[in-house]
């Protein structure tokens, strides 16, 4: 996605919990990386609740940042002075709404493998740290789809639910995504799905889910509301799920596939850290750049494994690769994924525009003397890399300690 931290990498095993889409596919921040650990700051004093679980040092660059770039924040030592001795009281403190709206906005702005950063300022924050309760957690989600789908012209969302504390952990999204597609295996070893959302369907049946294996088969909700407890699945409104039916502009029978994808990709397994407090459920997204829904979910051979199905109907000649069926196969299936969202009206990226908006965040952010981390491997698209502008230069080298940030959950 545009706001993605999605998994694009073509030797992402299927079981990996994030796919194509910005932190944003993105969202979305390298899902896979793991966590650093948690550092008590030298300078912290002792807590009467928990010593160094929110580090001082952490909590003043964060205060010190955002009234850097908010010169009407009020006076900056007195907010630091209030800060550090609220973490010395109770081991945490709490954001203001505009330290949190800021703090999410720049872990967008610093996240390495997101092509889509250009709109980083334009993210929606919506704060929810008061809702606590399963249910309403459920129900705060379903409203993050409908605001961010916003009748085909997606918004950058995020809702963030409570942190963690010393004495109370926060809730947890189970799913990798807001909206995923259910994968079934049959006996056979042929899949009826996405593939990628096998161990999800597993875990939704074990909660008790059953529904008829179709292709695209939307999987439940699942929210944790705690670590001691059983988690909570939800069905997903009609309402909330916006999804485009697969076309293709000049071959009547792209459509007799029956293909289709969603048009929000919300990343929900991810962690949000501001200033050393960690928010374990934010989901957050941006829009679909097409390469992700084109190139890798539908055509990848551990997705839905496309490629020969529309070679075949193409008349293409499969007998070597030498042919480059899979090459023709797979600017068709793109062809089709755009002009689709276009001719539904919903937001999506292509892959060369996307790349040149990338280049002008770079400059903007140069000319307010700002480096912009950025992971190649990521940043270039999956199809006919060469050909964008992102492809022929070399990048600041991603710094995995760069606060605000989305990290890796650890699993479950």
């Amino acid at each position: 996605m545009v706001f993605s931290l999605v998994r694009r990498r073509k030797s992402a095993p299927s079981n990996t919990t994030t796919e194509n889409v910005c932190p944003y596919a993105g969202t979305g921040a390298g899902a896979s990386a793991p966590q650093p650990p948690r550092t008590p700051s030298t300078t912290s004093t002792t807590s009467t609740t928990d010593a160094g679980f929110v580090d001082r040092g952490e909590a003043e660059t964060f205060v010190r940042r955002f009234h850097g770039e908010q010169p009407r924040a009020g006076d900056v030592e007195d907010r630091v002075r209030a800060v550090l001795d609220e973490i010395d009281r109770t081991g945490t403190y709490e954001h203001s709404p505009a330290e949190l709206a800021f703090g999410a906005r720049v872990a967008w702005r610093n996240a390495a493998r997101c092509i889509g950063r250009l709109y980083w300022r334009s993210m929606v924050v919506r704060d929810l740290r008061h809702v606590t309760a399963a249910d309403d957690i459920a129900e705060a989600c379903f409203e993050h789809l409908r605001l961010a789908g916003n009748g085909g012209r997606i918004r950058p969302v995020l809702s963030v639910f409570a942190p963690d504390r010393p004495d109370r952990p926060g809730p947890r999204i189970v799913n990798d995504q807001l909206v995923r597609y259910a994968g079934h295996r049959a006996a056979d070893g042929s899949w009826n799905g996405d593939p990628r959302g096998a161990m999800l369907t597993a875990r939704a049946r074990h909660l008790g889910w059953k529904r008829d294996e179709e292709p695209f088969q939307t999987l439940p909700l699942m929210v944790r509301e705690a670590p001691d407890r059983r988690p909570e699945w939800y069905e997903l409104p009609d309402d909330a799920v916006l999804e485009v039916p697969l076309r293709h502009p000049d071959h009547a029978w792209f459509a007799e596939l029956g293909l289709r994808w969603y048009a929000v990709p919300a990343i929900s397994d991810m962690t949000l850290e501001i200033g050393g407090v960690r928010y374990p459920a934010a989901p957050f997204n941006g829009w679909y750049m097409g390469t992700e829904i084109g190139a890798r979910n539908l055509a990848d051979t551990d997705r839905y494994d496309l490629l020969p199905v529309v070679a075949d109907r193409l008349g293409l000649d499969r007998s070597s690769e030498r042919t480059l069926w899979r090459d023709r196969a797979l600017v068709e299936l793109n062809v089709a994924v755009l002009h689709s969202y276009e001719a539904e009206g919903v937001t999506m990226a292509d892959h060369h525009t996307e790349s040149d908006r990338f280049l002008r965040h770079i400059a903007q952010e140069a000319r307010l003397g700002r480096t912009t981390p950025a992971d190649w491997s990521w940043i270039v698209p999956p199809i006919s890399g060469a050909a964008t502008s992102v492809f022929h230069r070399y990048y600041t080298p991603p710094d995995p300690t760069l606060r605000p940030a989305f990290l890796a959950r650890e699993a479950p």
